[in-house]
């Protein structure tokens, strides 16, 4: 489990490719504690396990699944990634709660500059879309962001300087490519409330035909009653 909050930025040494599996050695730019071999670290958002490591370097491998559901097998030699270690027991939790699981690629359409900041709209695909609520949470490349404003396919944050500084959001550009993974909290309620909800091919919610009888749970919970509480 992590927070989003990016520990480090790391360079790409190298990146062995097995089949459409791959292999990576990464320097973090500062050198991790500590560190032991199996532990987690989200690498740009994604979770890999350190398969081994020397004071300065480390190696992790991503699946032929991790590498098809993220940007990992673009990654290059001479590459840069934000790093950020497993959170532990009585640490601060200063983003959210980010699994490391990575839900789809989002791509940068447009960055504009507000103030000190940089206003930055993602598209990304509109089967996730009723994950992504204003003012609630993403993560992108692993860093915990708030959603400003979004739709059923793209949302819009806010980078601050700092943000900038610390993280591979510096050199985002229209057509750059990121991991994003959508709120744990969102994901899990989506999930329960399928059951209630029908869904067209694109993802999207449909309303009952005229006279059709809505879906009812035990305890009399329907899609109108959990419209009323302002779950839909």
């Amino acid at each position: 489990m992590f927070t989003g909050i990016i520990q480090c930025e790391g360079d790409v040494l190298s990146v062995r490719r097995e089949g459409t599996e791959r292999r990576f050695r990464i320097r973090p730019s500062v050198p991790f504690d500590a560190l032991t071999d199996g532990e987690s670290i989200a690498v740009s958002g994604v979770c890999l396990s350190v398969e081994d490591h020397d004071r300065d370097v480390f190696t992790a491998y991503a699946s032929a699944e991790t590498v098809s559901r993220t940007t990992l097998g673009e990654l290059e030699p001479g590459g840069r990634v934000n790093l950020e270690r497993a959170l532990a027991v009585g640490d601060r939790l200063g983003g959210h709660m980010v699994s490391g699981h990575v839900d789809c690629v989002a791509v940068v359409q447009s960055v504009a500059r507000r103030g000190e900041s940089l206003c930055c709209r993602l598209d990304f695909p509109a089967a996730y879309g009723r994950e992504v609520i204003p003012k609630g949470s993403v993560a992108l490349d692993g860093i915990s962001l708030t959603i400003n404003a979004c739709g059923a396919d793209f949302l819009e944050v806010n980078i601050i300087p700092d943000t900038r500084r610390r993280t591979t959001m510096g050199a985002w550009r229209p057509g750059s490519r990121v991991n994003m993974e959508t709120d744990l909290v969102s994901k899990y309620v989506a999930h329960m409330l399928a059951p209630w909800t029908r869904r067209d091919g694109a993802g999207r919610d449909r309303a009952s035909g005229a006279g059709a009888a809505e879906p009812v749970a035990r305890g009399g919970l329907s899609l109108a009653t959990l419209r009323e509480a302002g779950f839909l």
